[in-house]
């Protein structure tokens, strides 16, 4: 029997944090990995409109290291206020210095629609174990979950 020891490396209840985010303007960036589904919009992560150029990101830090292997993104109440596209990219920190963490492309740029789930996983780019993930939202917007289920390392 194949036992699939998949969990979610990001969330709250596994010591996953969210210690660095672009903007918090309307949700608090550690709403993104509270457990359960969001009740409404308040209980996302939702970044001011952005008039400028640029985008908008959060920092994730796993609650242990491990290999990610199935994403989902969860826009729910999100209806006219989503990001139009996001990606993920993952690294590796030892010092919990976040500027020396190296970026690697986990996520490619990947279109989100309003109020969905959506789920990646043959998307993923097999980058090993790593320590952090910096979840990128095209231009700005809401997400109310964000969950990276793997293994762990």
């Amino acid at each position: 029997k194949k036992c699939n020891n998949e969990i979610d490396l990001a969330a709250a209840e596994n010591g996953g944090a969210v210690p660095l985010a672009s903007d918090m303007f309307f949700g608090h960036r550690h709403n993104l990995i509270m457990p359960g589904l969001a009740q409404d919009m308040s209980d996302g992560w939702e970044t001011q409109r952005r008039r400028g150029p640029g985008h908008d990101w959060c920092i994730v830090k796993l609650g242990t290291k491990g290999t990610i292997t199935r994403v989902e993104i969860d826009t729910s109440h999100f209806k006219g206020n989503y990001p139009e596209s996001c990606s993920l990219e993952g690294g590796v920190s030892t010092s919990g210095d976040l500027d020396a963490i190296e970026w690697n492309e986990l996520l490619p740029d990947s279109k989100l629609q309003a109020h969905k789930l959506h789920t990646f996983s043959a998307e993923l780019v097999d980058l090993g174990a790593v320590t952090h993930v910096r979840f990128n939202i095209f231009p700005y917007g809401g997400v109310s979950r964000l969950r990276l289920y793997g293994r762990i390392a």
